[in-house]
């Protein structure tokens, strides 16, 4: 190892005091902007120059599976979901994460297909509609080798260096052959060729943990041949890959590598390893810039801290990409959950990054580079690292992500304002009061409570919820500069809602937790998650959990308990706890949880409860066996969603013109009811005020109401 592959290792793994005298600890609050300085001196917004291509600022949005490609192509929802980035300011947007370019890198999760030339029509496509915004596109290529399973996409078997079984995907390899190597060779080069002939402006090979980096890895790569053995050989195939991609392509084509600079341990490849490996891509001449990310992707916890939500700090691996800067010659691009102004202006003023990737802050508000230049810094919708975009492929607060081509972000102004009044200022009601004003209609908010902000106040108790905030705090906001006001501590009745003299009601009330008094015999009635997190005093004894949804409600709560050190027994009639968590959510509770010697009993249903002397019996039923048991606890708490609070809805429905419905296909299609002859208001309900569900559902559904009225 070279002297300085080991000041790599001790600069990406802090081990050495002098590592901050090289990189600064990244602040953990930062000034804001100073807005007296005109919008055009902000460092993000200074143009960067690749060869011959000119990106118009620095901010990009790196290569994902967002998983809207239509057979492996990416048609017109997936063109404009990035032609909306390029239409809000983005410098570059990069697209078709993970694409494969041979038909054994089997699609697990919705790829794209850059192996046939039948997707260059589909990437001319893309290309014209990114470019006539003034932004640059490019495309991500790879080849998964081990990071697939042969059931994947047409069945075909695996390939990696050696036979070996990634644990996140699970099909077992066979090893490469000579002949095999140079097939996948010369696959790369065709998928850039595709690449340059439908007019993008670059491409990448993604490497970490796919079959160029397997290649590398010492604990895959068992080869004893010209590519096994040192280190020089295990990066020979990368380098056959990139010289046959520069001959498709030519010099003056932008190639890029994603690659990882660490793993955050020692074993298999150190972070000095990979550090000389990207020295030796670079001295080759054959990549342009070096997109550089930290961790592993091969496990499921790997993954979560890799592609980092709440559980995770802000850009937690700034700090060793960064460390790379003085050691390569070419530029560096990063992303991960760099998701505010402050830090990614701080990641270009401090040299650390020559582009920075704001993905899901991307997906959140794609009119981030259009808003800064704007001087709008503060109406930039906040990504709040909920993940939803990962588990759902949509925005959990911009219904608009994977609906461009019927939900701009754009709003369509009225032709006919109208009067609008909103009961409830949770979520939906906050969305449909803004989407309603910003199109010119006059907005009255009523709302009960002492703020806004509904159920989403009583989550972000939770402390790893609390970034949640960030959904209400921008709607509140940008209803302020829209001019609405909310009515607060107003139990809004029918006679109230009448003297608005209303021509649109939309209900927004929530619900109250559903105690299941229909299911379980309670001589004791069980607490709630809500009354838990409104007090959640210490010292309770020992606490049950009864999670009979399954969704990250009932799981932060648990994490909650037991990071606080509560004796805590977790409960579900399902296989799993936490049935519908997020996979980047998953590895995070389940790791609390074991460290704090959580409980854990599946496949449990609660049918009943008991006093016993000063204790609670919670009896069980087996969902497979039918056997009964009993678990004694000093408090227990369930979670089973909520039952909708209607009775304004169900007060007014008489007095509507269209008796409160609204037929499902208008609501999908952003359509009004078919009019009446009978007079009043239209009247509708939205979120929880119809039924038990998420944050999404609100918004979406408050978003597609006011924007058919």
């Amino acid at each position: 190892m070279s002297n300085l592959g080991v000041a790599a290792a001790r600069i990406l793994l802090d081990a050495q005091p002098q590592t901050r005298m090289i990189m600064p600890p990244i602040p953990s609050i930062f000034q804001p902007w100073r807005r007296s300085l005109d919008a055009n001196q902000d460092p993000l917004l200074q143009p960067f120059q690749l060869k011959q291509l000119v990106f118009r600022n620095r901010i990009m949005s790196t290569s994902h599976a967002i998983g809207y490609g239509k057979d492996g192509m990416p048609a017109d929802a997936y063109q404009a979901y990035h032609e909306e980035k390029a239409r809000g300011g983005i410098g570059l947007t990069m697209f078709g994460g993970s694409s494969n370019v041979s038909p054994d890198s089997g699609s697990v999760f919705n790829q794209l297909n850059l192996g046939t030339d039948a997707v260059i029509p589909f990437l001319e496509g893309m290309a014209k509609r990114v470019h006539r915004h003034g932004a640059a596109v490019m495309c991500q290529l790879t080849h998964l080798g081990g990071r697939s399973h042969w059931r994947a996409d047409r069945w075909l078997p695996t390939i990696a260096p050696s036979r070996f079984r990634e644990p996140s995907h699970r099909g077992f390899t066979r090893a490469m052959d000579h002949a095999d190597i140079q097939r996948v060779v010369h696959d790369f080069g065709q998928a850039a060729r595709r690449c340059k002939e439908g007019g993008l402006d670059g491409l990448e090979l993604h490497v970490h943990n796919h079959l160029i980096g397997q290649f590398w890895s010492p604990e895959i790569n068992k080869r004893e041949d010209e590519f096994g053995g040192s280190l020089e050989n295990r990066c020979r195939f990368g380098i056959m890959a990139l010289e046959e991609v520069r001959r498709q392509v030519g010099d003056d084509y932008p190639v890029g590598l994603r690659m990882a600079v660490g793993e955050g341990r020692e074993e298999g490849m150190t972070s000095a390893d990979y550090a000389e490996i990207a020295q030796l891509y670079d001295r080759s001449g054959l990549v342009d810039f070096f997109n550089l990310t930290f961790g592993r992707i091969d496990t499921h916890l790997g993954l979560a801290n890799y592609m980092p939500g709440m559980h995770v700090g802000l850009a937690p691996q700034l700090r060793h990409v960064a460390a790379m800067k003085g050691m390569l010659s070419k530029p560096i691009f990063h992303a991960a959950r760099i998701n505010d102004m402050a830090t990614a202006r701080y990641a270009i003023t401090d040299g650390l990054l020559d582009m920075v990737g704001m993905t899901r802050a991307h997906i959140a508000d794609p009119q981030i580079g259009k808003k800064l230049a704007a001087g709008q810094e503060d109406r930039i919708r906040p990504c709040v690292g909920a993940t939803y975009c990962s588990w759902h492929r949509r925005c959990i607060h911009n219904p608009s992500i994977g609906n461009e081509t019927i939900m701009p972000i754009d709003l369509t102004p009225t032709e006919t304002p109208r009067r609008v009044t909103v009961i409830g200022a949770g979520p939906g009601g906050l969305e449909a009061a803004r989407v309603a004003a910003a199109r010119g209609h006059k907005v009255t908010i009523f709302e009960a409570g002492a703020k806004a902000g509904g159920q989403l106040l009583l989550a972000t108790r939770a402390p790893r919820r609390r970034d949640l905030i960030g959904i209400i705090d921008w709607r509140v906001s940008e209803l302020e500069k829209l001019g609405v006001e909310i009515h607060y501590n107003t139990f809004a009745e029918a006679e109230d809602i009448r003297a608005t003299d209303p021509d649109v009601v939309i209900v927004a009330t929530g619900g109250i937790p559903d105690a299941m008094e229909d299911a379980v015999k309670a001589d004791v009635p069980p607490e709630t998650v809500w009354d838990l997190l409104e007090d959640t005093r210490e010292g309770s004894g020992d606490i049950l959990l009864y999670d009979a949804l399954g969704t990250i409600t009932g799981a932060s709560v648990a994490e909650m308990l037991a990071e606080a050190g509560q004796r805590l027994t977790v409960v579900t009639p399902d296989e799993q706890f936490g049935k519908e968590m997020s996979y980047l959510e998953r590895p995070h509770v389940m790791k609390s949880l074991y460290k704090a010697g959580v409980t854990i009993i599946p496949d449990q249903r609660l049918i009943a409860t008991e006093k016993r002397g000063n204790r609670i019996a919670a009896i069980f039923q087996n969902e497979l066996t039918e056997e009964e048991s009993t678990i004694e606890c000093d408090r227990l708490i369930l979670d089973h969603g909520t039952i909708p609070i209607d009775s304004v809805f169900q007060d007014l429905r008489n007095e509507s013109r269209n008796s409160g419905v609204h037929d499902p296909e208008d609501l999908a299609s952003i359509r009004m009811p078919e009019p009446t002859e009978k007079s009043g208001f239209d009247l509708f309900r939205i979120g929880d005020a119809v039924s038990s569900r998420d944050i999404y559902a609100a918004i979406l559904e408050a978003n597609r109401i006011s924007r058919a009225i």
